[in-house]
C-alpha cells in the first residue's frame, strides 16, 4: 500500500511540475522563453493563414515576402477566443488587442514550418483578457512556410498567395 500511494504522489507531482513549467518547458529553446518575472497568464490556438506577396526586395530580386497571418484563434476549451491579424495583431472577442514584433526565433523542429518567435508587446488598446500582455510566444508551428522561391517569377509579381498554417500563442504578463 505504501509504494502504490507513494506512486500516485509521484505521479501527481509530476503532473503539477510539468503543468507549471507551462510554455517555457522543455520543448522550448532557451532563447524564446518568457522574460523572467512574467508568468502565462492566456494559452491559445491559431488556425488559419500567413499570407505571402510575390514582390522584388532592395536587391531588386522577386521574393515571397511575409504580407501578414490571418487566422483564428481558439482558447484551450475550443471557443472562438478573437482572431490574429497585420501589425502582427491579436484580438480578444472583449476588444483588447495588442500588437507586438519578434524580439527572438528559433527554427521549429519541423523544417516544413514557420518559425518559433518570442514577440514583446509594442502597442495595446482596449481593457480586457490582453489588457496586461507584455510578450508573447509562438511554438508548435505546423506549415505557413511561403511557396518554393522559383515560384516567384515576373509573371506571377505582386500574386498573393495564402500557405495554411497552426501554431499555439502563450500571452505572459508581469507576475502579480
Amino acid at each position: 500500500m505504501t509504494r502504490r500511494l507513494l506512486a500516485i504522489v509521484l505521479l501527481i507531482g509530476g503532473a503539477v511540475f510539468t503543468g507549471a513549467q507551462g510554455a517555457s518547458g522543455s520543448d522550448v529553446p532557451e532563447k524564446i522563453k518568457a522574460p523572467a518575472g512574467e508568468e502565462l497568464v492566456l494559452r491559445v490556438h491559431a488556425s488559419g493563414s500567413q499570407i505571402y506577396v510575390c514582390q522584388a526586395g532592395a536587391d531588386g530580386k522577386l521574393s515571397w515576402t511575409l504580407k501578414a497571418p490571418e487566422a483564428e484563434l481558439r482558447d484551450e476549451k475550443g471557443a472562438v477566443f478573437g482572431r490574429h491579424f497585420a501589425g502582427p495583431t491579436w484580438k480578444h472577442n472583449d476588444g483588447s488587442e495588442i500588437k507586438g514584433k519578434a524580439v527572438a526565433r528559433a527554427d521549429a523542429p519541423d523544417a516544413d514550418s514557420i518559425p518559433w518567435l518570442l514577440l514583446t508587446v509594442t502597442d495595446r488598446s482596449g481593457n480586457g483578457a490582453l489588457s496586461r500582455v507584455t510578450s508573447i510566444q509562438r511554438v508548435h508551428t505546423k506549415g505557413g512556410q511561403p511557396p518554393p522561391a522559383g515560384d516567384c517569377t515576373v509573371q506571377k509579381q505582386n500574386a498573393e498567395v495564402k500557405s495554411s498554417y497552426e501554431a499555439d500563442y502563450y500571452f505572459y504578463a508581469p507576475a502579480k
